[in-house]
Formats: structure tokens, C-alpha cells, sequence
């Protein structure tokens, strides 16, 4: 017997009418390339993205064709994250952190027929277009200027744009995204995201023990809009009619801080390198930190040090540690002390919150290794592996890789984990960021977030290389803080109480900076290429 509910669809679409309807008031604010504050309500933003919908429309788009995006955080790729669906399209937001070369490959497999750019990326924009022809560029031009020959104008395009809205006929599974993976270990890969995976990942966002977002909130995404659709949260933000607060690409510790403080921020999101720089501008300049009550910020797309959640803390600030991937829209775990172990001392409390932690409802976990399920032990490793209502089920145009999908419906992470009797989980690692040592697995992640919980390291980074008596060693290259002074010998001091004496390198080499990825993360490609002869 099947219920007797109306079967309306779930569609991302539906947010910006609402917030449009309920909240129109309510401010969206974005700083400019010069620094400029916009402000306008969600009222416009509706209204403008109705109107990008019949500029698309226009210009002879089908249901299905991708639109690029190569643009900051701001309210014109908040329009084109509503506007391109309301068409019918599919928005694919370009990573502008990759080599020019990369972003037309990407782009060409991706098919876009058109791309709207922010005119400050337009000297980008011109590499990429060496090696790729969309039909269209539109370009959002800074306030008074004028667009440059032969490309349309963002704003002239909407002004012009005299047709009433018409909505299009659209189904809950239809694509409305295109994100590509980082691409660390090969071609990018896509994942194309339908309307009900993202409403159903920001309804989730918004639980109360998975972020507790509310309308109430002044959000301040400062993870970009093109990686995994700024983690759902401007749709989330548009769902509850909330505040939303964009950078565009003023991510200095200063600005970010501005920021904070002038829009009165109570929610924030960004990669741990974000929240190290920005711990930095507070402790310099503490009489700048006024911290609005109850001030929560998730820190996601690697590990962060323990330190970094305490150290926040101390300042009145939740830091939410998450894990998610390209491919699981992104959250997928989130940490929180559950109800009946509120009387763990801090030590471990800082342990469990430092942890990738549980699945968010909706998401299902294990852990596998050559000999099958993993005990929930909190000890035995294996290949984290993840299903869900808003994971991807295979890549865009790609038949290749489809043993990242097990036989049952599993996602394959690549990601190493345990998962502890409570059901937490913990990142020890990447599968091709191991390293084995006399036939034993050394957790490179383990060894980093110990190395920058000491109080003279800003970060480090550990690598295997080849050692002929162990098979493999950890190297760590390690940056230290302003002024500061260590030796290896210090350092290995500071390791021997939490690990056992064959983890500990032998080798630290010091650096200025350690190689990050477009995302952020360590890029250990990199650092092999560099160090890997130390052995």
C-alpha cells in the first residue's frame, strides 16, 4: 500500500522563489575585486535571476547545456547558481586556481556553450580561451566600465532582457551542477549534481546537529563558490532566507576579518589554511576579534590540527570539523560530542572534536580492508567507503573508474579511516598517502596534526621515501612559525609521547611554504617530486 501524499518535486529552484517571496529584504552582501562593498535583498537577486533565465533562453539554450562560471564569490554567481536551473541548464563552475591549460580541458569536456566571467578573471579567461570556444562570454563588468569587444555584457544582457519569466517544466533528478574533482592523480573527473541531491544536502546542512543554520544567521561562505558549489551553503542560505556575506577574492586575513565585524558574521565555512592565517591575525591583533555570540565556523577539505580547534574555542568560537568529497555534495560526516558524553575532560572531548566524526543523516559509512568489514574499534584501518541520497553514483561522460562503485552500491573514497565504537570517524589517511614501514602502515595525517600542535610549527607536511632496509620512512617537511626556531631533534621529542618509536622521522627538512592544491590541500605530488630522492 503507498501513501496518499502529494508527489511535488524537489527542486533547488524553488529556494529563491521562496526567499524572494518570504525574505526579500533580507541582504545579500559582496565585496568587490576593489574592495567596494554591493549590497542589494533576495527580492533582486530573485528578480535578476529570472532575468539571466531568459538571457540564456535567448541566446537558444536546451534543457541539459552547461553554462561555465569563472567568477569569485559574489551576488552575480549567486544569480547564475539559481538563474542557469530556472533555464533549464546546468551551471558548471570552473576552478580558477588551475592552469589555463587544465580549465579548457575541463571546460571542453564539460561541453559548456557558454561562460559568464568576472571581468577581473578576463586575463585568465583569454589563456583558457586558447584552447576552447564557447559560444557565448558574458563578462560582469566592474561598476563604469565598459565590456570589452566582442564579449556581452552581464549587466546590459539583464537590462535588455524584456521577456516575462517562464518558468521550465523540471524533474527532482534533473542536473542543475557540474563540479570537477581536484584531478591530484589524474583527469578530473565530473559530478553532476541533480535538484534533489542538493536540496535534500542543504536540508541536512541546516539540522541542528549537523550545522543548526537558521534564518536568524549571517552566513560568510569564504570556501570559493566553485569548489562543491561553496559546500551547499548558498543554497542553504537562500532555503532559510538567511543573510549571505561574499568575499569575492578578498580572502586576506584583514578583509576576512572586516568582515566579520562589520556584517556581524555568526556562521562561516573555509579550508584549515583559511583558519590558520586568520588565528594568526588575531593573535596580532587581538583588539580587532569581537566574536558575535554563539559564532560557529566549519573547517573541512583536509584535517585541521587539534590546536586550531582549541585555540578558537578559547576565543568564544565553535570551529565544526567536517569531511566531504567532490563527490558527496560535499558533507558527509560532521563532529559533535553526543548527549551522554558531555562529561569527557577537555583532552579527550578536543580528541573526539578533532575526529572527521559521524555520518550526517541520510549518509551511511564503513570502513573495508583485504579482510573485509572493519571492526568499529577505533584501531583496525580500511578504505573509507560511503552511500547516500546525495552521493554520486558514477562520473560525467566517463566510463572509466567504475571500480570506485563496489558491486552493493558503495562508493570507494580513497580515503583510509577507522571508525570507533561510538561510530566516529577518523581520517588517517589517503591510500596513496601511506606509509608502510617494515610491512606496518605509518598514518602520515596522524604525524602532521601532531607536528602542528607544537607551538613553534605554522604547518607540515610528511611524505614516505624510500629507505632500502624499511621499504619506506617518513620524511616531514615542516614550516615554522615568524621567528621561530626548532631542530629535527626538538621536533622528534615533541612526537615520541604519542607514537611508537619506528613512526617518528628521521628526516625533517624546513622549508618557506609546503605546495597545496587548487582546494588547499597539501599537494604531496609535489613534495615527493622535491624530497623523495632524500632516502
Amino acid at each position: 500500500m503507498r501513501g496518499q501524499m502529494m508527489n511535488l518535486p524537489l527542486l533547488i529552484t524553488s529556494f529563491i522563489e521562496r526567499a524572494g517571496k518570504l525574505f526579500g529584504d533580507v541582504e545579500i552582501v559582496s565585496r568587490r575585486a576593489d574592495r567596494s562593498i554591493h549590497r542589494y535583498t533576495y527580492k533582486e537577486c530573485r528578480d535578476r535571476a529570472r532575468r539571466l533565465a531568459m538571457v540564456l533562453h535567448g541566446l537558444g539554450l536546451q534543457p541539459g547545456d552547461r553554462v561555465g562560471t569563472l567568477m569569485w564569490n559574489h551576488y552575480a554567481h549567486v544569480e547564475a547558481y539559481f538563474g542557469i536551473p530556472l533555464a533549464g541548464g546546468v551551471f558548471h563552475t570552473l576552478n580558477l586556481r588551475l592552469h589555463p591549460a587544465e580549465i579548457a580541458r575541463i571546460a571542453n569536456h564539460a561541453h559548456d556553450r557558454f561562460v559568464i566571467v568576472d571581468e577581473v578573471l578576463l586575463p585568465l579567461w583569454e589563456q583558457v580561451a586558447a584552447d576552447f570556444k564557447p559560444e557565448r562570454v558574458i563578462v560582469v563588468s566592474t561598476p563604469g566600465a565598459a565590456c570589452r569587444h566582442g564579449y556581452d555584457d552581464y549587466e546590459s544582457a539583464l537590462a535588455e532582457s524584456v521577456k516575462s519569466f517562464v518558468p521550465v517544466d523540471a524533474h527532482e533528478d534533473d542536473a542543475i551542477g557540474l563540479c570537477y574533482t581536484s584531478g591530484t592523480t589524474g583527469m578530473p573527473k565530473g559530478v553532476l549534481y541533480s535538484h534533489r541531491a542538493l536540496v535534500l544536502h542543504a536540508l541536512a546542512l541546516s539540522l541542528p546537529d549537523v550545522l543548526g543554520l537558521r534564518q536568524s544567521d549571517v552566513m560568510l561562505p569564504l570556501v570559493p563558490m566553485f569548489h562543491v558549489n561553496a559546500w551547499g551553503l548558498p543554497f542553504a542560505a537562500a532555503m532559510l532566507g538567511a543573510k549571505m556575506v561574499l568575499p569575492g577574492p578578498c580572502l586576506d586575513p584583514t578583509s576576512i576579518c572586516e568582515l566579520f565585524a562589520s556584517e556581524r558574521v555568526t556562521f562561516s565555512a573555509g579550508v584549515p589554511t583559511i583558519w590558520m592565517g586568520m588565528l594568526r591575525q588575531i593573535e596580532q591583533h587581538p583588539e580587532a576579534w569581537h566574536p558575535q555570540p554563539g559564532l560557529r565556523m566549519l573547517v573541512g577539505g583536509s584535517a585541521p590540527p587539534e590546536l586550531l580547534i582549541r585555540e578558537f574555542e578559547k576565543r568564544g568560537v565553535r570551529l565544526i570539523h567536517g569531511w566531504g568529497m567532490t563527490e558527496t555534495s560535499p558533507l558527509g560526516t560532521g563532529s559533535l560530542i553526543k548527549s551522554y558524553m558531555t562529561d569527557l575532560g577537555d583532552d579527550e572531548r578536543f580528541a573526539t572534536l578533532a575526529k572527521q566524526g559521524l555520518p550526517v543523516p541520510f549518509i551511511d559509512i564503513r570502513t573495508v580492508n583485504a579482510a573485509g568489514i572493519c571492526p568499529h574499534d577505533g584501531r583496525t584501518m580500511g578504505e573509507l567507503e560511503v552511500r547516500g541520497p546525495w552521493v554520486a553514483a558514477s562520473y560525467f561522460q566517463s566510463g572509466a573508474e567504475r571500480d570506485k562503485w563496489t558491486d552493493d552500491g558503495w562508493f570507494r573514497t580513497g580515503d583510509v579511516a577507522t571508525i570507533d565504537s561510538e561510530g566516529y570517524m577518523r581520517i588517517t589517511d589517503r591510500t596513496k598517502d601511506l606509509i608502510k614501514s617494515g610491512g606496518e602502515w605509518i598514518s602520515s595525517v596522524d604525524l602532521e596534526n601532531a607536528l602542528m600542535s607544537h607551538p613553534q610549527v605554522q604547518e607540515a607536511a610528511v611524505i614516505a621515501i624510500h629507505d632500502p632496509e624499511w621499504q619506506e620512512r617518513p620524511l616531514a617537511v615542516v614550516v615554522l612559525k615568524d621567528g621561530a626556531r626548532a631542530t629535527p631533534e626538538s621536533l622528534r621529542a615533541h612526537l615520541a609521547p604519542r607514537f611508537p618509536k619506528w613512526w617518528l622521522p628521521e628526516k625533517f627538512v624546513f622549508a618557506t611554504e609546503i605546495p597545496r592544491t587548487s582546494t588547499g590541500k597539501f599537494l604531496k605530488t609535489k613534495l615527493r617530486e622535491l624530497h623523495g630522492n632524500a632516502g
